[in-house]
């Protein structure tokens, strides 16, 4: 691999022990991977924030870094935490959990980072612009940024975004590559898409036959972002995608060739299969919506629906902090909570010790979320459009 005179300094530790480590790593991963250099990255994406999923281990890991002086060169943002970062002794959230996140947080706030924790950082002032690269780091966050955005960054593990976040760079392979962003494979959908539960329903069925090539979508029509933000993330998590195309959808489709690729069906019937083999329950403790974090047309349309109504069991809608604040100056959240339900900042029902807070059945109108609930969690999953999860609260 080519580095330049400022890298070799850094492999050499002339730029600290933290940056020899990491730039270590980058190196290390450019090799297996056959980069022949590092490129420069607009922002970065860090995963292993939540308590839950690092433990006293990776706590450790972070307070020594920060306590060796290591920060970050460009924009970073953080995945979601295991709490609501503000309101967690409200929600009910466990203290010596709490007291273990609080760390873990102040530990990325010494090394610079933005503690803006959010798997939705395009919506909450982290938007890279077409053709960047970046190292960002959660499935669906990478998912969309590739897809939707057309932004260029591979699926990395915690440790290596936080390597490029401190040292600026990352390994040229993978999807920074124009020659490996083709699709791969074409997905044909023949099914009536109307809510974003059915489009996590569709990346969940599609995930599954696909694994981790890249599909193209034929015959989806119409689609806003929060419906390509669930069908990508449902993919990544049954599957290993980081990147697909859609007909007159995503940026680069326009520009594939996809004559002679192999082509799945998807009808109907797949979809609905799919909803009944991920309920494994009937009436929820709880619905949590907002995997990925909610956008502010999910908030305002769930304070549309439940308005007026008395839910005789709670719902969450997760977000980031920046959605959560313009939610609350429009009066979404006064609307939402006089009906029984939260709005829940920094993170979500995957990463947040909601079993040892007395709930076993969750409802979810995310493909995510009913992917990862019953491993993640130990929970039962209510897998449903918002409509039918709201009218089974009522029950």
């Amino acid at each position: 691999m080519h580095l330049t005179a400022d890298q070799e300094n850094m492999l050499n530790g002339e730029n600290g022990e933290v940056v020899e480590r990491l730039f270590r790593l980058l190196v290390r991963l450019g090799d297996i991977y056959g980069a022949e250099q590092m490129i420069p990255v607009g922002s970065v994406q860090v995963a292993g924030v939540s308590y839950k999923s690092i433990g006293d281990p990776g706590l450790e890991f972070l307070e020594d870094f920060a306590s060796k002086g290591a920060k970050v060169k460009v924009l970073t943002y953080l995945n979601p935490a295991g709490m609501d970062l503000e309101n967690w002794q409200e929600l009910g959230f466990p203290r010596d959990f709490a007291e273990h996140q609080i760390r873990i947080m102040e530990a990325f706030r010494q090394m610079g980072i933005v503690t803006t924790a959010t798997c939705t950082p395009y919506l909450a002032g982290n938007l890279p612009r077409f053709g960047e690269h970046i190292a960002w780091s959660e499935s669906s966050a990478v998912s969309f940024s590739n897809s939707v955005i057309g932004a260029r960054t591979n699926r990395e593990g915690g440790p290596s975004a936080l390597a490029a976040a401190i040292c600026g760079v990352t390994p040229n392979y993978g999807l920074h590559l124009e020659e490996n962003r083709k699709p791969e494979i074409v997905a044909k959908v023949d099914a009536e898409l109307a809510y974003n539960s059915d489009f996590g329903a569709l990346g969940y069925y599609v995930g599954k036959q696909v694994k981790n090539k890249i599909p193209y979508f034929k015959g989806i029509g119409q689609a806003n972002t929060d419906q390509l933000k669930a069908l990508g993330a449902a993919m990544a998590a049954s599957g290993a995608v980081a990147l697909y195309h859609a007909e007159n959808l995503t940026p680069e489709a326009g520009r594939m060739d996809i004559g002679g690729l192999e082509t799945i069906d998807v009808t109907q019937g797949d979809l609905d299969e799919t909803y009944e083999n991920l309920n494994t329950g009937e009436l929820p403790d709880i619905v949590i919506l907002g995997c990925p974090h909610a956008s502010l047309r999910e908030i305002s349309s769930l304070a549309a629906k439940v308005k007026g109504k008395s839910l005789k069991k709670p719902i969450w809608i997760c977000t980031s902090r920046v959605m959560k604040g313009a939610a609350d100056r429009l009066g979404y959240i006064e609307t939402i909570e006089a009906a029984g339900g939260k709005v829940v900042a920094d993170t979500c029902m995957v990463v947040s010790p909601i079993e040892e807070m007395g709930y076993a059945t969750t409802g979810v109108n995310s493909g995510k979320a009913a992917n990862y609930l019953p491993g993640f969690c130990k929970q039962d999953v209510v897998f449903y459009n918002v409509d039918e999860l709201i009218r089974r609260l009522a029950q």
